[in-house]
């Protein structure tokens, strides 16, 4: 899919018109350092494996004297908003961002991102074809990879053994959602929630769960001719469960729950499933932030009319082409997306700090095929199923498993889950939320069907 510039700018307007406001504190990149040395700008997001990274940065000043790294952490919502405000408007804020395979594909056709592709090729140790096939071709343009994953992830069902076993509940090797529905209600009670789902407003957050349930149940955003399709009664079915689901069998004040808080209720026993990312591993294995390590189960994305409903996601490195130190922001972004990067977080923090999902590499190394052997090969099938060009049960005219992968994604989506978050909330009906949601379609679509 090619999009027109001017697509482009209508899409981003919102955004770019905001842009004085969240570049706000963010100026410095590229800039010298007191010893006549370079510093890089590093934009990403402020998960624990990117955490870790900060940590350990001090190896790759070390391996790289005269040049110093200054990071900025941000949420996920922030992080894709600001992000997307400097590289689009070629502010050079940044030297290195930290994007998605929805941004990658997108952002390098318009000439934002430089091509890494002969960065990797002239270095045979770095060895690009250890990634993941699916993540490369995920990142890639016109055959050319513009960003490099520093973790990779799918999506599937994370249980607690033991209170499963306590309550003499079983779910079956491939389950569907009413049956992970059935289950969920047997196990909550005073104590435990059922399941923990996401219902945080963001095209990242609720929406990333939902639409792979969308996708199960035969839904779709639009038929081939852009027509909106959140009022269909395959998307209604699909909704409904989820927020029934959440709101009789889920977790508290699940209307302002995201990844991270899902995360911390399942590892402290406090619910009893949760179906989310594959890279919750590292939270979910590691003694140091989990109650229930080496006690969790792992089953594929539920299935309805349609199977193999991971997503897929990856959380990457780009260098805007808008920055000045290009060669320098290739050299960080080799650092932390290397084998020998993942190795030295296996031996300095420990392999449950391993960032997954992004090399096959990684499943071999000794430390962490022993603490992956419970998740590695559901982990890597759903990444290899995973296909975002064929996301749905009818075709589309878009790609993308759990995202749209068109520019005005980010604004539509965001105000989707919105509406979905407030059904969630209890604060309107499913149908209103559709209804609402609906509307905000039918003015996409209709653009893109103008260009028929």
């Amino acid at each position: 899919m090619t999009f027109s510039r001017h697509r482009v700018r209508w899409a981003l307007g919102a955004m770019i018109a905001t842009v004085a406001l969240v570049l706000t504190g963010c100026s410095g990149a590229g800039s010298l350092t007191g010893g006549g040395g370079r510093e890089i700008t590093v934009a990403m997001v402020s998960n624990s494996q990117m955490q870790d990274a900060v940590k350990l940065s001090t190896q790759f000043e070390e391996q790289n004297p005269g040049v110093t790294v200054r990071f900025v952490t941000l949420s996920e919502n922030e992080a894709r908003a600001k992000i997307t405000a400097s590289v689009a408007t070629g502010g050079g804020e940044f030297d290195v961002v930290m994007i998605s395979n929805y941004e990658t594909p997108m952002w390098g056709e318009y000439g934002w991102l430089v091509n890494l592709t002969p960065y990797m090729d002239a270095d045979p140790d770095y060895d690009a074809d250890d990634f993941i096939p699916t993540l490369k071709t995920a990142l890639s343009h016109d055959g050319s990879m513009y960003s490099a994953p520093f973790y990779g992830e799918s999506s599937f069902l994370m249980y607690n053994k033991k209170l499963f076993a306590e309550a003499g509940v079983s779910l079956p090797p491939r389950p569907t959602w009413p049956q992970v529905a059935e289950a969920a209600a047997k196990l909550d009670n005073e104590r435990t929630a059922g399941i923990c789902l996401r219902g945080k407003p963001g095209w990242g957050e609720v929406l990333a769960p939902l639409n792979t349930v969308i996708n199960a149940f035969g839904g779709r955003w639009y038929d081939e001719d852009w027509n909106a399709q959140l009022d269909s009664p395959e998307v209604a079915a699909a909704v409904k469960f989820y927020v029934d689901t959440v709101r009789n069998h889920g977790e508290a004040g699940a209307a302002s729950s995201g990844f991270q808080e899902c995360g911390n209720l399942l590892s402290q026993g406090q619910v009893a499933m949760w179906y989310d990312a594959t890279s919750a591993v590292s939270v979910l294995e590691s003694p140091d932030t989990s109650s229930i390590a080496g006690d969790v189960g792992y089953l594929p994305a539920p299935s309805m009319a349609k199977g193999d409903n991971g997503w897929l996601y990856t959380w990457s490195l780009g260098i805007p082409t808008s920055s000045t130190h290009q060669d320098e922001a290739w050299k960080f972004i080799r650092w932390m997306t290397s084998k020998s990067y993942i190795e030295y977080v296996s031996e300095t923090l420990g392999p449950s700090h391993v960032p997954p999902g992004s090399r096959l590499s990684t499943y071999e190394l000794p430390a962490y095929k022993e603490l992956a052997a419970p998740f590695a090969e559901q982990t890597l099938s759903a990444m290899r199923a995973a296909n975002q060009l064929k996301p749905t049960l009818e075709p589309v005219p878009y790609t993308g498993v759990q995202f749209l992968a068109i520019p005005e994604f980010q604004d539509l989506g965001t105000r989707v889950s919105q509406q979905i978050s407030a059904a969630i909330a209890g604060q309107i009906s499913v149908d209103d939320a559709l209804a609402q949601a609906q509307e905000y379609a039918q003015v996409v679509g209709k653009s893109y069907q103008r260009e028929q």
